[in-house]
């Protein structure tokens, strides 16, 4: 008899209880498993994906692929999380991963559709997996680049990086649409300073051109760091930088790569201050934005004025229309397009929440109630217009809620006093414009709230993107009246296909029209006041303006009389003598 068996009979070990100790032997292959067929996304059917997505993007003529998803193998289930560990972390010690190869197109096709990567060009190179890859001799990334991804933290690429990287480096012009927080700074920035090797004295090489000068500031920050150690020089134009580097032109060659704004390197352009006859790789990050009328044409003067022979064109964004797909082909020589998920969708990290308040006035109720069960800061919360935004600021600062507010009326020392606060953590609740919804990566914003309904479905898209980066969990809240319910039906589609739970009869809303989508767009809706004041103390007030008028009417007319009453007495004095 097995003594080892008797006594062991009738015991029973919880592998609920114990799983973390069963990962210490048995790695995380079950916990993997487990995650894949526990999915939080819900399963679309694949007619009303297409639906879907055809509805998110009504000017695109283009079918939407619709591929299902592979399981995923055990090398290919890395968490991405656009590379960046969390400080707490500790992989030093950790021994390394293994990481596979792409040999031939069929693993590549595979590899492409386990990680939901789409590709349409001809001659498309192949994905690498791991950043060590690119040390090899396919790639032959420089030794001090590869030093700067490790000392930045950067482990595992991300589906855009995997794709993105190799075209560039292969010199084809790209258009990339890949979500919110899912690296693609990282994956422009790396292949243009391989490409640009050392220093070199013949002036501005690199162009990238961002919409907004925080978002031109976050991408100088993040070349920094990966150009540590290359020699690259690197300029961001701002009005002193435009003022006093870029004039003289000895002092105009020490820069190899340019980062500016399109309205101030238009002007320096203009002002010859700027020459961008030597440029090499032109990068629109956020091209839709770009591309889009208020823009399009400072974009296409930026174009011309690139008149190097090999210009390299590349575009990213979080969303693209068919529209801006169409103008961007006319300016790029056979480019390849790059589709992370679906297109013009939402990351399914992000739980996202619509709430009804009735009106204007349930907005501030339901904010405030919001507020009180407790959030965890830093949160962002976006509304219509400048004005909005200071009302929202005044209501919420009486409150004592550690509150900021920040718009283009702002000067530019306190933009980005204010950003630099928000990141440190010392301002715990930032109302924004649409100036803050694209390209800033914070990283620890839990709660995006949509105070106003974003007026496209580009915009919901980058706004709520402000939360659940870089593969982390985060929350968007969406506050809709009954004036918003016509313009919902896009934004509910977006949820929709980003796994997100919503109500069957918000599918069934009646679309808006286009003149409608237009004049939203261009304008948004009249909304009353942000003011929480109770109507008896706002009559009071009124009152009380009515009366200091008054008296301030009747002391004008007073001294106006009595200087009157002197003028006639000298008159009279003058005529008597």
């Amino acid at each position: 008899m097995d003594l080892f068996k008797l006594l062991g009979n009738g015991a029973h070990f919880n592998k609920k209880q114990f799983g973390h100790d069963i990962e210490l032997f048995q790695g995380k292959k079950a916990s993997d498993k487990k995650k894949r067929t526990s999915s939080n996304a819900a399963a679309i059917d694949p007619k009303l994906r297409s639906k879907l997505l055809s509805e998110i993007d009504p000017l695109s003529d283009k079918p939407v692929e619709s591929e299902p998803m592979e399981e995923e193998s055990e090398d290919d289930q890395e968490k991405e999380d656009d590379n960046s560990s969390d400080d707490d972390d500790d992989d030093d010690d950790a021994p390394a991963k293994t990481w596979k190869t792409i040999n031939n197109q069929k693993e590549a096709q595979a590899f492409r559709k386990a990680k939901r990567i789409r590709v349409y060009g001809t001659d498309i190179p192949n994905p690498f997996c791991a950043f060590q890859d690119l040390a090899s001799e396919a790639y032959n990334l420089k030794p001090q680049l590869y030093t700067n991804l490790h000392n930045s933290q950067y482990k595992t690429p991300t589906p855009i990086q995997m794709q993105s990287i190799p075209i560039m480096l292969n010199g084809r012009d790209l258009m990339a649409c890949a979500p919110t927080g899912s690296g693609k700074t990282l994956a422009y920035l790396l292949p243009i300073l391989q490409d640009l090797d050392e220093p070199s004295k013949v002036g501005y090489r690199a162009l990238i051109i961002a919409p907004t000068r925080e978002l031109a500031q976050q991408i100088h920050r993040e070349l920094v760091k990966i150009s540590a150690g290359t020699g690259i020089k690197i300029n961001v134009l701002t009005k002193a930088s435009a003022a006093s580097k870029s004039q003289n032109p000895q002092s105009r060659q020490k820069f190899d790569v340019l980062i500016s704004t399109p309205k101030r390197l238009i002007f320096a352009v203009r002002e010859k201050q700027i020459d961008l006859s030597q440029i090499r790789h032109l990068v629109l990050d956020e091209a839709d934005k770009l591309m889009d009328l208020g823009f399009l044409e400072q974009t296409d003067e930026i174009f011309a004025a690139c008149s190097g022979p090999n210009v390299r064109k590349y575009m990213f964004s979080a969303t693209f229309t068919g529209q801006v797909e169409d103008l961007a082909k006319t300016v790029m020589k056979d480019p390849i397009q790059v589709v992370i998920g679906s297109r013009n969708a939402a990351t399914e990290t992000i739980k996202q929440e619509l709430i009804f308040t009735g009106n204007e006035a349930g907005k501030m109720v339901a904010l405030r109630q919001y507020i009180q069960k407790g959030i965890k800061p830093p949160v962002l919360i976006f509304v219509q217009s400048i004005d909005r935004a200071k009302e929202l600021f005044h209501e919420l600062v009486y409150d004592g809620i550690n509150v900021e507010v920040i718009h283009s009326d702002r000067t530019q020392a306190q933009r980005d006093n204010i950003i630099n606060q928000f990141r440190l953590g010392n301002i715990w609740v930032l109302i924004a414009t649409e100036l803050m919804a694209r390209g800033l990566d914070f990283k620890g914003v839990n709660l995006v709230i949509n105070y106003d309904i974003p007026q496209t479905v580009a915009s919901y898209i980058h706004r709520i993107g402000r939360t659940g980066r870089a593969g982390r969990a985060g929350e968007a809240v969406t506050y809709y009246t009954k004036d918003d319910m016509q313009y919902l039906r896009s934004i509910v589609n977006v949820m929709k296909e980003s796994g997100c739970q919503v109500p069957e009869w918000m599918l069934k809303l009646k679309k808006p029209t286009f003149q409608m989508k237009k004049e939203f767009k261009r304008k948004g809706l009249e909304r009353e006041t942000i003011d929480t004041t109770p109507k008896r103390e706002k009559i009071k007030a009124a009152r009380r303006k009515e009366m200091i008028e008054a008296s301030k009417k009747r002391k004008r007319k007073q001294r106006q009389d009595a200087k009157k009453k002197m003028k006639k007495e000298e008159e009279s004095n003058n005529d008597s003598s």
